[in-house]
């Protein structure tokens, strides 16, 4: 008899209903930045090898985060046959990385940390999980969004706060510390493309649209497609 090997696909929570719904179906769960670790924990518990879907820095962060070593992760590149990857590799790994990544989280560098440092000795680095490895490494804190927020409300006063993620959020954080000064690490960042499409301009002409009756912008998933991707959601709330 022949042994499975059991591969639970895990999606991050920015995928389409379609990704969703293909790991409902294949009993995967999705995650997010603040509770990848316990979804991880909960796939590993389930399966030999965790399939995860961008981020892949994400996914690389919260196995090292677990024990795991470089050893035991490789890239899946999409694009080429068996991921890129040779039959021994997929079978001795335990995380295949998605080839996929934040394009803003990717922009962050060491030497960004490097020069943060230089001018601010007793500056804090404070970075997303989506920022790669070398990058994390280097950092003070690492967490999600949320840990982000908190992080720079506990600062000490008079901090100097060098943050590894987008440039709305370190932009409305520097605004509500006043006593607190926040920098973006990356001198030249720019906004997050997909982020931006949702912009205030076309939020009021949704919101005025359907004050006049009107339904414009309507998103429709296929019931198939929402159940399996509610099934994916569901079990997640389940594990945290």
């Amino acid at each position: 008899m022949t042994d499975v090997t059991r591969v639970v696909p895990i999606t991050y929570m920015n995928s389409s209903a379609a990704l969703k719904a293909f790991v409902g179906r294949q009993g995967g769960a999705v995650c997010t930045s603040s509770n990848a670790r316990a979804v991880l924990t909960w796939a590993l518990g389930r399966g030999d090898k965790v399939l995860f879907f961008p981020d892949q820095h994400l996914g690389r962060n919260t196995g090292y985060q677990l024990g795991f070593a470089e050893a035991d992760m490789r890239v899946w590149d999409p694009k080429r046959d068996l991921g890129g990857l040779e039959d021994r590799e997929v079978k001795e790994a335990t995380f295949l990385l998605w080839k996929g990544h934040c394009s803003v989280h990717q922009r962050f560098k060491p030497e960004h940390v490097a020069a943060f440092r230089a001018e601010h000795p007793d500056g804090i680095v404070i970075v997303h999980p989506e920022c790669a490895h070398d990058v994390v490494e280097l950092a003070d804190q690492v967490g999600s969004t949320d840990y982000i927020i908190r992080a720079v409300a506990d600062a000490p006063p008079g901090s100097v706060i060098g943050v590894g993620t987008e440039i709305h959020l370190v932009q409305r954080l520097g605004a509500e510390a006043p006593g607190q000064r926040v920098v973006s690490l990356d001198p030249l960042v720019c906004p997050c493309s997909t982020m931006f499409r949702i912009d205030a301009a076309h939020l009021a002409w949704v919101l005025e649209n359907l004050a006049e009756g009107r339904v414009v912008n309507r998103i429709t998933v296929d019931p198939e497609t929402a159940e399996w991707a509610r099934v994916a959601l569901e079990r997640m709330l389940a594990i945290v």
